[in-house]
């Protein structure tokens, strides 16, 4: 009895309670992507050795994010 009511007081059986994580985790995919999309124009444009390798790099971690975040 008292796991249901320590369940219902931490609003676990609110009809809400997965929606605020899930429009958070959907804002946070949605910056990853354009963030991606950024670096990939940039990209387009023309660059240094040095420029391409650190877009490169950030590319890579922005996807490994995107492949956490956006199923």
């Amino acid at each position: 009895m008292r796991f249901i009511l320590i369940f219902l007081a931490s609003g676990m059986l609110s009809p809400t309670a997965g929606y605020a994580h899930s429009d958070c985790a959907k804002a946070k995919c949605e910056e990853t992507m354009q963030k991606i999309e950024k670096i990939q124009a940039q990209m387009r444009q023309g660059y240094t050795r040095a420029k391409g390798e650190k877009m490169e790099a950030e590319l890579r971690s922005l996807r490994a994010i995107r492949s956490k975040r956006c199923r």
